[in-house]
């Protein structure tokens, strides 16, 4: 119950342990300001102007997060394609702050999203597209593929796309005729034991049911996950046994990252 208190407290704005945190933090900030304030006085020091921007919460906090769905996909698959190499590779709505800039740190990659994207950067070439409407111009036309934490939400109208329940059906059977033969496909969405969609947020789907879709396309090349329940380990490149299949590892909400090869 407090759980879901704190959700629905984040969805209005409201971040509880932020909060307490600033609380806690008002004393050492009082101080911290008199401490500086007497330095300034006796140091006769002029070259700066003396202004307030509270920051209360960042020292009950650690110096960085090394963990969650994103910041280990994101590694993981970036590292992945500098091994690989490919000749070509798109990216199809994935996180641009994080995968994408690791990915544009040592080579060039496309975009498609159906959002607009006002600015670009240096390696990174941007073009507006709906992956559910297949464009025949790219039919073949890569040899590497990402779609990072993006599928889930293809038709649910979160990101002004269109509400279709098979949103991510249309994605992945573009992607797969948009993919050369030999291609990889790099692919990551929620996994949970439970399939469900949770709208207008995501899908949450099985492993039995991705690797159903995938069988007669693709062969997996390698898996990872994240567990969110487990401090957000990744495990990475596993072997599937058909207890993991059958119960996706018992997870109510993960994340699955396959790496697959057209056939």
């Amino acid at each position: 119950m407090a759980n879901k208190l704190t959700v629905l407290l984040r969805y209005c704005g409201f971040y509880p342990n932020q909060f307490l945190n600033n609380i806690r933090g008002l004393k050492f900030w009082f101080a911290d300001k008199k401490e500086i304030k007497r330095q300034i006085k006796k140091q006769q020091i002029s070259d700066f102007v003396f202004t307030i921007h509270p920051q209360l919460s960042d020292r009950f906090e650690e110096a960085g997060a090394m963990d969650g769905h994103y910041f280990n996909q994101d590694l993981l698959v970036a590292q992945k394609i500098f091994e690989n190499n490919p000749n070509t590779h798109i990216d199809i709505g994935s996180r641009i702050d994080g995968f994408v800039a690791h990915v544009a740190s040592f080579r060039k990659i496309k975009l498609f999203d159906i959002r607009k994207l006002e600015k670009t950067f240096q390696n990174i070439e941007f073009e507006q597209q709906d992956i559910m409407q297949y464009n025949e111009n790219l039919e073949n036309s890569c040899d590497s593929i990402s779609s990072l934490h993006a599928i889930e939400h293809f038709g649910l109208g979160r990101y002004g796309d269109t509400v279709n329940v098979n949103g991510h059906l249309l994605a992945l059977d573009n992607i797969y005729r948009y993919l050369k033969k030999g291609g990889t496909f790099y692919f990551s969405v929620p996994i949970g034991q439970q399939q469900r969609i949770e709208f207008n947020g995501s899908r949450i789907f099985s492993l039995s049911y991705l690797l159903n879709l995938f069988k007669d396309r693709y062969v997996l090349k390698s898996f990872s996950y994240v567990d969110s329940n487990d401090n957000s380990t990744l495990y990475r490149d596993i072997i599937l046994s058909e207890e993991d299949i059958r119960t996706t590892f018992n997870l109510k909400h993960g994340c699955g990252i396959f790496e697959l090869v057209k056939k």
